[in-house]
């Protein structure tokens, strides 16, 4: 005999099972903010006294707060190359920043936007590509390597100001009225390709190369004259940075005042991001990842000792040395992710892909060298690497580095390194993270040595 009831109560429970199902199966959005030249000690989550980061606090109190996470390089255009191929900076094509067409992506490898693309995601960029002129069509162009959307600078001399005469919206150049703030159409932007993705129930890829804290102290208006008057005694200083042939950059009186007025403004822009996710409904299936394309800077009249930019660290934007590539790195991800966890975990940018592509359910591209560090925000036990390495052939010499465990070599000068006079540094970043004491000569063991595989192009190249 057939019983309704019975039949109901069964039913019900195998739907809401169904549910359940569907909600694990449903793709995670991934956010991935990328901020320009920002140093670990800008955030207060990193230890920021005079200036207050809320929003970008709230990443580390709701999430996952890193401490050994690596830039992709020292300087913008090669750390963008490493974190969209996955190849770590001994392999990657650009090794440093100059003709910007020539650092275009090669279009036959699988790059971190194509990861999502190929999963059945909307893709997006907005900001400071880095990697060519994203007005122009061909390889240059984030649309053609998996980019659904582009919003930004056409270019990344332009980026130097925030007043530029154009943006540039998915390949075509559209004219600005004279004192247009592009940061903050590019944001809008954002938002706009957020919501538009939640509404045709597309998972999204978000990625936000912001220019902040880069170059020209430009910030809104009322910020400015806001901070004007916390430190009035800077007003005497003017900070500008040329921006390109026909680009406005006006003066910047108190650069003091316009770096704290840019943070504030991107801290509230995060803050209004956050409960975007929370008001679409999709709050607990986004994941959220806050980096540095590499250390602090002091371009365009920022002062990284007023601010104490690089917190503990040794050294700034084009060292090798940790406040140069020591990356803040927060990740947030409700339900997945422990509030106010901490990870020792050793990753760099060449770990995004691997990671993302678990994520997804994608094949690792060949061409990637990271490790997923999927384990490691889940809190699970998580595989190592056996090295980290890092050049940067703009210095003088060619500097190298290498962080193996505990220990941090830097090479001063690969080019002398032949004849023997270019000179290796030791540090124990477990005692010593400021790099303060050379301990090469004490343990000639960890000295890597000429002939030492971790030293030898052939391995790395």
């Amino acid at each position: 005999m057939f019983n309704f009831k019975i039949f109901s109560t069964y039913f019900i429970a195998f739907y809401l099972a169904l549910s359940v199902f569907a909600q694990e199966k449903t793709p995670p959005n991934v956010i991935y903010i990328l901020a320009d030249d920002l140093g670990k000690g800008d955030l207060g989550c990193y230890g920021q006294k005079k200036l207050k980061t809320p929003s970008l606090d709230r990443l580390a109190k709701e999430g996952m707060k890193f401490s050994s996470h690596y830039s992709g390089n020292t300087v913008c255009s090669p750390s963008r190359a490493v974190l969209m191929t996955g190849q770590h900076p001994g392999h990657v094509h650009c090794r440093g920043n100059g003709n910007e067409p020539g650092l275009a992506l090669d279009p036959k490898m699988t790059t971190l936007p194509e990861i999502f693309k190929n999963a059945g995601y909307a893709t997006g960029a907005f900001g400071k590509w880095g990697l060519g002129h994203t007005h122009e069509s061909g390889a240059q162009n984030p649309l053609s390597h998996g980019f659904d959307h582009f919003s930004g600078w056409k270019n990344q001399m332009i980026a130097h100001t925030y007043y530029p005469t154009s943006i540039v919206r998915d390949g075509k150049e559209i004219p600005l009225k004279e004192g247009t703030y592009i940061h903050d159409l590019i944001m809008d932007d954002a938002f706009s390709f957020i919501e538009k993705s939640v509404k045709q129930k597309k998972p999204f890829f978000c990625y936000i190369p912001t220019a902040v804290p880069h170059a020209a102290m430009h910030a809104p208006k009322e910020l400015h004259e806001k901070w004007r008057k916390v430190y009035p005694e800077f007003d005497q200083r003017i900070g500008k940075y040329g921006a390109g042939p026909g680009e406005p950059c006006p003066n910047v009186v108190n650069p003091i005042a316009g770096y704290a007025a840019m943070m504030e403004n991107f801290d509230n822009q995060v803050g209004h991001l956050l409960n975007i996710l929370k008001e679409l409904g999709v709050d607990d299936n986004t994941l959220v990842l806050f980096a540095s394309d590499n250390g602090t800077h002091s371009e365009g009249g920022h002062n990284p000792n007023f601010w104490d930019s690089n917190g503990p660290l040794r050294g700034i934007k084009r060292d090798l040395y940790e406040g140069g590539i020591n990356s803040p790195f927060l990740a947030r991800w409700p339900g997945k992710i422990k509030p106010g966890s901490e990870s020792d975990h050793i990753s760099a940018f060449w770990d995004v892909i691997p990671t993302m592509a678990e994520i997804t359910g994608q094949p690792v591209p060949k061409q990637a060298d990271g490790l997923s560090f999927l384990s490691a925000l889940l809190g699970k036990k998580q595989k190592k690497h056996d090295y980290l390495y890092f050049e940067h052939p703009q210095t003088k010499d060619h500097d190298k580095a290498v962080r193996m465990g505990k220990w941090k070599g830097v090479l001063r000068g690969w080019r002398k390194w032949n004849n023997r006079t270019g000179k290796i540094e030791l540090y124990d970043l477990s005692k010593d993270p400021g790099e303060s004491k050379n301990l090469a000569d004490k343990h000639p063991e960890n000295r890597c040595q000429n002939q030492s595989p971790v030293w030898t192009r052939p391995i790395l190249l």
